[in-house]
């Protein structure tokens, strides 16, 4: 039977092609589509995944990608591009492959697995217009990035393109390498293989999972303020021990792609869908939800909110308790009221707040200190408000992590400041308190104290999927991996997508790694650097990992890539950036480091 075609939706196209591949294969046909297949599996396929895409084809000597966002595809044709660059860098000029990409936003038709239509075709003909190594989008691309990445766009003309019935307005895209860190795989990586993770079991309690809201405004400035109210409602809900609740990180994966219903319920292991939409407009707010049950794709109930923005808390509130009352009518209003928690006194500095996490979501330096920036703000307008604290140690945090810390002891003094006005304030509020509880631990090296503050958040809410990450990397720390294991597969079940699941397999790997099960250990190291290529603490297990298994050539591949990245990481200073505190883990890392080439 035919597959039906499904409606058309508007998407963004990529499409990739080889330069001149079969001059090459003339001369080593078998050499050149290895190394075809090498440039898309590792250059290519990654670069889609970090930026959300959908391949629908990648094989011979190119792709077509479909993305929600023209934003994201360009974006990865320029990781591309410039990951490109740098695998051609030690190449002759008459070996290298180089690639063109044609971008365009269209209709697209579905029809299984594959698209089409005439805005693919314009995609595949505006990338035949495009100069080795080069990309060429659209007029409609053009407008939907404008000042929104770091790249600049020369207007082309009005091209007629070959069975293109009109002319197409195009732009040469033109980017400085510095604004484009390359995100090249591993040395040793297997291919990229999309769609390769399992769906998650579905618990033996009713689960819900929070879609991204549309944002109704009209202004993309207020995408932060959508995306803030929704992760409050998440953590709402979250409070509730008779649901199963998905992390933001997880269900905001979705966020600007069309749908199905029972594919995202499938994928991330719930019953229950909860969707809607905000508008902001002056000092009004209007929110509407709907919850869903994905087996039957119906509708358990629908409603609307209006008010003023000042209402945003009671709206909140009231949507988690209608979530609740529709999927466990069994929950008494105690609990009910237990799970509210309380909102911040002035509501700017709940603005401030939502800022902050916008920022520190983006996983920049910049980023990272403009979330810092907004939290003293936060702070400064509503100094008993927890949340803006506990984001702001994480912020310290992620500065160490990263290797961006500026005044390592002055950080960890701050971080200690933070953190006692957490212990004080935060009552419930079982987010605040695991990310105070890791900083801690992290920046101090506090790991007693820490481990208490996210045990407490625990107790508060045990479906808080970053505070199991946390207690989980702690226990490896602490030499506990058995345990940690468990932790981290719990905090993987109620997130199983999204960036924190990096943070959760990559200290799974070190688990693993000091429990002797070295390939589960190098395959867990290397499924987190397919998503994020620049993740020290994978790069570290990876490092470690070859060297343990004799890979020798592979591990000092990799060192060199980590040192890219750390040009000052030493065995040295090793326990600045992971710290086991069980003597045996930490001889156990340093010595199959040291193997694997990293300096002294």
């Amino acid at each position: 039977m035919p597959l039906a075609r499904e409606q058309r939706k508007l998407a963004a196209i990529l499409f990739a092609d080889a330069v001149g591949s079969s001059r090459l294969m003339g001369r080593d046909e078998s050499g050149t589509v290895a190394r075809l297949l090498e440039h898309l599996n590792l250059q290519l396929g990654p670069a889609v995944a970090r930026r959300g895409g959908r391949v629908i084809r990648l094989k011979g000597d190119g792709g077509l990608i479909e993305f929600a966002s023209a934003v994201d595809a360009l974006a990865a044709a320029i990781d591309f591009q410039q990951g490109m660059v740098e695998a051609n860098r030690d190449q002759p000029a008459d070996k290298a492959i180089v690639f063109r990409v044609g971008l365009h936003l269209g209709d697209v038709i579905i029809k299984g697995d594959d698209i089409y239509g005439d805005d693919v075709n314009v995609a595949a003909r505006l990338e035949a217009e495009a100069p080795p190594e080069g990309i060429v989008v659209s007029r409609a691309v053009r407008d939907a990035v404008q000042g929104r990445l770091k790249a600049n766009l020369h207007a082309l003309g009005d091209l007629a393109l070959k069975n293109i019935e009109r002319p197409v307005r195009a732009f040469r895209v033109e980017w400085a390498a510095e604004d484009w860190q390359v995100h090249s795989v591993a040395p040793g990586m297997p291919a990229y293989r999309p769609d390769s993770a399992p769906a998650p079991t579905r618990p033996d309690k009713p689960s819900v999972a929070v879609l991204p809201f549309q944002n109704m405004s009209g202004d993309p400035d207020q995408e932060y303020f959508v995306d803030g109210m929704v992760e409050d409602i998440i953590t709402a809900l979250s409070r509730f021990k008779s649901l199963f609740v998905v992390a933001r990180n997880a269900s905001f994966t979705y966020k600007g792609k069309t749908i199905d219903i029972q594919q995202v319920g499938r994928e991330l292991g719930v019953r229950y869908l909860l969707e809607g939409s905000l508008r902001k407009a002056g000092g009004t707010l209007r929110v509407t939800a709907q919850l869903i049950d994905v087996e039957t794709r119906t509708h358990l109930w629908a409603d609307q909110f209006d008010g003023l923005l000042q209402d945003v808390f009671t709206f909140q509130d009231e949507v988690a308790t209608r979530v609740v009352a529709g999927i466990n009518p069994t929950v008494g209003r105690a609990e009910i009221g237990r799970a509210m928690r309380q909102p911040p006194k002035h509501f700017d500095a709940y603005d401030c707040y939502l800022r902050a996490l916008s920022a520190a979501g983006e996983g920049t330096r910049a980023s990272n200190q403009k979330a810092l920036q907004f939290c003293a703000r936060s702070m400064e307008l509503d100094p008993n408000f927890a949340a803006p604290y506990g984001l702001a140690v994480t912020c310290y945090a992620m500065k160490k992590a990263r290797l961006w810390a500026d005044n390592v002891e002055g950080e960890a003094d701050e971080v200690r400041r933070l953190v006692s006005h957490v212990a004080r304030m935060a009552g419930g509020d079982a987010l605040s308190l695991a990310r105070a509880g890791w900083a801690l631990a992290m920046v101090c090296d506090d790991f007693e104290n820490g481990s208490a503050l996210i045990d407490a958040a625990l107790s508060y809410n045990p479906n808080l999927a970053i505070a199991w990450t946390n207690r989980g990397m702690l226990s490896v720390l602490l030499g506990d991996h058995a345990k940690a294991i468990e932790q981290l597969q719990r905090a993987r079940q109620l997130s199983p997508m999204g960036s924190a699941t990096d943070r959760s397999d990559a200290m799974m790997a070190m688990a693993h790694f000091f429990l002797g099960n070295n390939s589960e250990a190098i395959d867990l190291a290397y499924q987190v650097l397919r998503r994020d290529p620049c993740l020290p603490s994978a790069l570290v297990l990876a490092a470690a990992g070859k060297a343990l298994a004799g890979n020798i050539g592979e591990a000092h591949e990799v060192v060199a890539k980590l040192l890219q990245l750390a040009p000052t990481m030493r065995i040295s200073n090793l326990t600045s950036f992971t710290r086991p505190r069980r003597a045996e883990d930490m001889k156990k890392a340093v010595d199959a480091l040291r193997r694997a080439g990293m300096p002294e």
